[in-house]
């Protein structure tokens, strides 16, 4: 079971772990090992997962979900598959608290009286500075 908190817990059974070879330096190690740990899971097809939580999910990460609705994660940066499986189910546990809540809604402000003046203020410094810096006579 992974618990994400205390309202998003999904049990083992919804993921899928595959295991193939590593990129990058390593040695014969690389070549020889499958420890690069990819893990799909369903989006879609979640039952563990809040309405509210999975629609915010796949706007917030559309682009790593496939058409058929399922997420795709990888990790290879341990040397073992147990600690790229544990780096996996990490990073799907961060996306998954970034989506929690709902984002708060902007309140509308207005800009107050004051700082109008004030940019107003400055505006006409600056143009009288810039005005000053002309050679006289110029056409103007």
């Amino acid at each position: 079971m992974l618990r994400v908190s205390p309202q998003i817990s999904i049990p083992k059974h919804e993921f899928r772990f595959s295991f193939v070879r590593s990129s990058g330096p390593g040695g014969q190690n690389v070549n020889k090992v499958n420890s690069k740990g990819v893990l799909k899971w369903s989006v879609v097809e979640s039952a563990s997962l809040p309405d509210s939580v999975k629609q915010r999910f796949r706007q917030k990460f559309a682009t790593r979900i496939n058409k058929d609705g399922e997420l795709i994660l990888t990790s290879q940066r341990y040397r073992d598959q147990g600690r790229n499986v544990a780096d996996c189910l990490e990073k799907l546990s961060a996306m998954l608290l970034a989506v929690e809540h709902p984002p708060k809604r902007r309140i509308p402000t207005r800009k107050t009286k004051g700082s109008k003046l004030r940019r107003l203020d400055n505006k006409k410094r600056q143009s009288t500075q810039k005005r000053m810096r002309r050679k006289p006579g110029s056409g103007d």
